[in-house]
């Protein structure tokens, strides 16, 4: 029987690498992969974002060409009486996993609400048109676990309400709007940096997996092709918690993460996360000029910070599940000590990366989704969505989100950051 952390095979890149990518870049295949975690003790939610780096930054940190900080608020009903804004049958790209009403989602209550933030502030909802005539002839990558493969799902969905996309089926990396010239695309890398899996089993035999991180590496699997993109969202997380074994660039072992080696100093996914954002924002704010139009133009690093998982009542891999119906309210559901950590450790390399930029680096953005999304218990699949015994011993996902659902509102932040 395949292990939880084992894959789903989809088509090779090279199947749609060449027809619908930039011609300057060959997508690197990504895999899809339901990220399963345990939830240890939980502590009262911290404050999120420290007063320098709360905005949606234009140029490094801090800077709202709004004044609007859309990262704080909460979630209050949709009172538009609109329809979703897409489903599975309209919009035949979203994966099995994320397609809640496909597989028996009774209610629709997660679709009817939407995200305002504090002070007065409106966040304009995603238009799709809008979107695609200013992203004229540029593209956009996303970078890291399923979570950001279920980010890119969504946009393609909310995009293709004004135009379809080339390929029009489930199982692609890439997606290509031609009237409007923009490529959407995905890379799988859920370290981020180079990961090579030494033991399927892991070191308890629970099926997690041992594995080896170079943590100096940028994964070449994109950041040998970031060049070719306009604007790059790196997301990762859930990866982390796996066992692992640290290398420097030397390839010399410098710790783990919960290796039960007795010889090797335990430093704990904290080292790992920090170190592989580190090297990956690096990368992806340096990693080659992306020509438009004869001339080089700069790139866009957005940064999006974790999205919690929401096992109540136990852990992933025994009787929890996430089965309530509306948002929590703001400070009802807490995030747990490592989460914290987690968020702390990828806002400060983001403060960091922005601040080092050299002339003509990348823009840094910070997208900190976190406070918006732990609010939202009431959004994950759960056990309404394709399930595979013979591939996941998982069979309730409270990691991803269901599509339509809050992921959308993730990419609302992103056209108000990118279009305003």
């Amino acid at each position: 029987m395949m292990k939880f952390h084992e894959v789903i095979k989809l088509p090779s890149i090279a199947h749609y690498g060449l027809r619908y990518v930039l011609p300057a870049a060959a997508v690197a295949a990504c895999v899809l992969v339901l990220a399963a975690v345990s939830l240890p003790g939980r502590v009262p939610l911290p404050p999120l974002l420290a007063p320098e780096v709360t905005k949606n930054t234009v140029d490094g940190v801090g800077g709202d060409r709004s004044g609007c900080d859309i990262f704080k608020g909460e979630w209050v009903p949709d009172m538009s009486g609109e329809p979703p804004p897409y489903t599975g049958e309209s919009c035949p790209v979203i994966h099995g996993h994320y397609d809640c009403m496909r597989y028996g989602r009774p209610d629709l209550g997660y679709v009817r609400w939407r995200w305002r933030p504090d002070g007065g502030c409106e966040m304009r909802r995603f238009d799709a048109a809008r979107f695609l005539a200013v992203m004229r002839g540029r593209s956009v990558a996303f970078v890291g676990d399923s979570l950001a493969r279920n980010q890119m799902h969504s946009l393609v969905c909310l995009l293709s309400r004004a135009e379809r996309p080339a390929p029009w089926t489930n199982g692609s990396y890439a997606y290509r709007f031609e009237r409007h010239g923009l490529t959407v695309a995905a890379f799988w890398s859920p370290f981020l940096v180079r990961a090579v899996e030494t033991d399927p089993d892991g070191p308890t035999g629970s099926g997690a997996g041992l594995w080896s991180l170079h943590l100096d590496e940028p994964d070449a699997g994109w950041a040998a092709h970031v060049g070719a993109f306009d604007h790059v969202v790196v997301s990762a997380g859930s990866w982390f918690y796996r066992p692992s074994m640290f290398y420097d660039r030397r390839g010399r072992l410098v710790g783990c993460n919960t290796c039960l080696s007795p010889n090797v100093t335990d430093l704990t996914l904290r080292y790992s996360l920090r170190m592989a954002f580190r090297s990956a924002l690096r990368a992806a704010a340096t990693g080659g000029a992306r020509r438009r139009g004869g001339r080089a133009a700069r790139r866009t690093v957005i940064v999006r910070t974790i999205s919690p998982s929401h096992y109540e009542n136990g852990t992933w891999n025994g009787h929890g599940d996430c089965v309530r119906t509306r948002p929590a309210r703001r400070g009802e559901w807490e995030l747990n000590a490592m989460e914290k950590d987690m968020h702390r450790i990828q806002v400060e390399e983001f403060a960091a990366a922005a601040r080092k930029r050299g002339k003509g680096a990348a823009r840094m953005m910070l997208m900190d989704a976190t406070e918006a999304m732990a609010q939202r218990p009431d959004a994950h699949p759960s056990k309404y969505r394709l399930w595979q015994p013979d591939k996941f011993k998982v069979s309730r996902d409270c990691v991803h989100w269901c599509l339509p659902g809050a992921m959308d509102a993730c990419n609302d932040m992103l056209f108000h950051m990118l279009i305003g």
